[in-house]
């Protein structure tokens, strides 16, 4: 099994602790890959053509998409300028938006993490909250203290809205876990975009993941790779792309 990891850049002039808050996240998602007898191909979008995006998503069996700094708000007609504001990479979002659309093409399965997850709403045709004023889901400070610690809960089959099944909401929930999760975000999903489904919620009522009603697409607004959480919270969720994947490769083989 091949995973494409697709992260935003190597390195971070403008910004070298996020940098190292980044590579720790990143590392600790190759080594839950390789811990899994997979392969992992970890790619800096913001530093490739776009055409690498597309290539790494075609040599793989599932993707990836991690964590970095927000969406430009250009791409979901949000203001240019909001509270807490920065850095936006127009090359990486470009390249990792036409790999999100290239794996849905195609039927690769996709999980998106914490940006990776917006970036996907964006790239159906949703928005974001710009900035959340409420200090539960973004500590203070560098690491370890950016981050904090939430719980999720996953919608059950009564409260769903559309067409995903109660067997699949839960799979979902052994794939997510009862246990606390780490994160850090100052923005979060507003209107979901096309075919995406909110199946798990903070307590405040921020999305805390979607999935899609018809292909292999999960987000998740929280670190699963934290690594003191990546062996088993990103390690299951790998595990459910690895059974999408093999679903795929049997509904194709059965196709010919």
């Amino acid at each position: 099994m091949k995973i494409a990891l697709l992260h935003l850049r190597n390195e971070r002039p403008h910004d070298p602790q996020f940098q190292t808050e980044l590579d720790i996240l990143n590392n600790a998602a190759v080594a839950a890959v390789e811990s899994l007898g997979w392969e992992a191909e970890l790619l800096a979008n913001g530093e490739l053509p776009v055409a690498e995006a597309v290539a790494a998503v075609s040599r793989a069996d599932a993707v990836v998409v991690l964590g970095g700094e927000d969406v430009m708000p250009q791409l979901y007609g949000g203001p240019v300028e909001y509270p807490g504001g920065g850095y936006h990479d127009a090359l990486a979002d470009t390249a990792q938006i036409a790999a999100i659309h290239a794996a849905v093409l195609t039927d690769t399965p996709l999980l998106g993490i914490c940006r990776g997850l917006q970036l996907i709403n964006v790239a159906f045709g949703g928005t974001l909250v710009q900035h959340i004023e409420s200090n539960e889901h973004r500590g203070e400070g560098s690491w370890p203290d950016s981050f904090t610690t939430t719980s999720v809960e996953v919608a059950n089959a009564t409260d769903r809205s559309g067409d995903i099944a109660a067997p699949d909401l839960d799979e979902l929930r052994q794939d997510i876990g009862t246990e606390p999760v780490f994160c850090t975000h100052h923005q979060a999903v507003d209107r979901l975009g096309q075919g995406l489904q909110a199946v798990a919620r903070a307590a405040d009522g921020i999305v805390e993941a979607v999935v899609h009603e018809t292909s292999p697409v999960t987000g998740v607004q929280w670190h699963p790779e934290h690594p003191e959480t990546a062996a088993f919270q990103l390690t299951r969720l790998l595990q459910r792309l690895g059974r999408q994947a093999r679903a795929r490769s049997a509904q194709c083989d059965a196709s010919e």
